[in-house]
């Protein structure tokens, strides 16, 4: 276990290099309602923002504009990956698109774009009944910085 968060950390320093800068040893979020946990480099991601009333997670804020939210949600609606994607690929609301999906036995991804803004999407459907999410947005005129990171940080999600 400790090897596979030593290549996590590796690639996710990496990347970052990869994309114009050189940040410190990648941070390892766990969420104790939902024990969902993601990593991501917190020099870029700063600002943490309070978390909500129902502990289902948390927001990061970088300084250049983009989001970062690790979060879980009860799976009330037996939601399947397949399902998800179907859904969202359906939602007519303005301003959102996907341009990319894909899914496996229990996970799902989505990118696109959102009022203007790029996203990524990967969500984990647990056996615990539980949805493990990470979301990253950011502006266009940033998408090759966020591109190196979005893959690192989508493949650290997992069930505490």
């Amino acid at each position: 276990m400790q090897r596979r968060y030593s290549i996590l950390a590796f690639q996710i320093v990496a990347a970052a290099i990869a994309s114009g800068g050189a940040y410190a040893a990648p941070f390892t979020y766990t969420n104790a309602r939902f024990g969902t946990t993601c990593t991501f480099p917190d020099e870029v991601f700063t600002d943490r923002q309070p978390e909500p009333e129902n502990g289902d997670g948390q927001e990061w804020l970088s300084t250049d504009g983009a989001s970062l939210i690790c979060s879980g949600i009860l799976n009330i609606d037996n939601d399947t990956p397949k399902g998800f994607v179907a859904a969202e690929r359906a939602d007519s609301e303005p301003g959102y698109k996907i341009t990319y999906s894909k899914t496996g036995k229990d996970w799902a991804v989505l990118s696109g774009t959102k009022d203007g803004e790029i996203f990524y999407e990967r969500r984990l459907f647990g056996r615990d009944g539980v949805i493990r999410t990470v979301w990253i947005e950011y502006p266009p005129a940033l998408k090759a910085r966020y591109d190196a990171l979005v893959g690192s940080i989508a493949a650290s999600l997992k069930a505490d």
